[in-house]
């Protein structure tokens, strides 16, 4: 028999392979557990940011290229005195007005049918209308 095929020679080194490797696993467990708690302690407050600047983020009814113009109930910007749309709201409203009147809410200082012509434009925007993106926003789940 040779060295290598002695099992008592063969033990101890294999014992001692052993003993390493659990070790060095453990180790890189333990380093990648703080890297990863270090990732969420430092994306809390970012996502909290966020939420907030998503309830604070303005949506213009209607945008500044098309002030002056009304809204049609069904959201399109339509030529000022155009019958049965509405004047435009002269206004912002904020990202948490908005959430609200999603949920049932009225817009300030709109009324019902006010109210619901003005969602349906905020429903309408597109990408590259001011307002579209804290609209966007205020999709997204959290």
């Amino acid at each position: 028999m040779t060295g290598q095929d002695d099992p008592q020679q063969r033990l101890p080194q294999e014992r001692e392979d052993a003993a390493h490797e659990p070790v060095s696993s453990r180790r890189q467990l333990l380093m990648g557990g703080a890297v990863a708690a270090s990732a969420i302690v430092s994306i809390r407050p970012a996502l909290a940011n966020t939420a907030a600047s998503v309830l604070n983020c303005t949506i213009p009814v209607p945008d500044q290229a098309r002030a002056g113009n009304y809204i049609a109930p069904n959201g399109q910007v339509v030529p000022a005195g155009t019958p049965g749309a509405f004047p435009a709201a002269g206004r912002s409203y904020t990202g948490e007005q908005v959430k609200q009147a999603l949920r049932g809410r009225p817009l300030p200082g709109a009324g019902y049918e006010q109210n619901q012509a003005y969602l349906n434009y905020i429903r309408r925007l597109q990408s590259g209308t001011s307002g579209f993106t804290c609209y966007a926003s205020l999709q997204m789940p959290r």
